[in-house]
């Protein structure tokens, strides 16, 4: 005589508390998952980090680049960088430049018009130095003026205190 034979699952919550009374009846003691780490998430926030310093340092090495020596004030307060401002620096002869970028003042009103546009409030240093002429000075005023940016400022240097 032949006997068939039919296997039955449990469900599944039912075969893992069989598993666990298995367990407790033979001694054991289940084992714990290891916990995992999300490590895809952590690199791309460190990669994302490490991009923005670098453009960071590329911005701020091209402000130095430009030799110019800043006039001083007595009544200068020091600030600190604020985030994404603008820094236009103008030389001796008038010429503007901006990011390592010489800049003719048309290109520059448009320029500043779009920063206006899409940031408005932005922040712009103008760092000209001691001996450019108060008129190129008032055009690259005007210039952000006319290209619809009021939150600018002049650099100076702090003028050396006599003890």
């Amino acid at each position: 005589m032949r006997h068939m034979h039919f296997s039955v699952a449990a469900p599944q919550s039912e075969s893992r508390s069989l598993r666990r009374l298995q367990m407790k009846f033979l001694g054991r003691k289940p084992r714990a998952k290891a916990p995992a780490l999300a490590l895809t998430s952590m690199l791309d926030v460190i990669f994302l980090l490490l991009c923005f310093f670098v453009t960071a340092s590329v911005f701020s090495q091209w402000e130095s680049e430009v030799t110019i020596s800043l006039p001083s004030a007595s009544s200068s307060e020091t600030l600190g960088r604020l985030p994404g401002e603008v820094i236009l620096n103008v030389s001796k002869d008038g010429s503007v430049t901006v990011n390592a970028r010489r800049l003719a003042l048309a290109d520059l009103e448009d320029r500043l018009r779009k920063v206006a546009e899409f940031y408005p409030g932005q922040p712009v240093v103008i760092r000209a130095d001691r001996e450019t002429a108060y008129s190129s000075l008032m055009s690259v005023i005007d210039t952000c003026r006319n290209a619809g940016v009021w939150n600018f400022s002049l650099a100076t240097a702090q003028e050396a205190k006599v003890d």
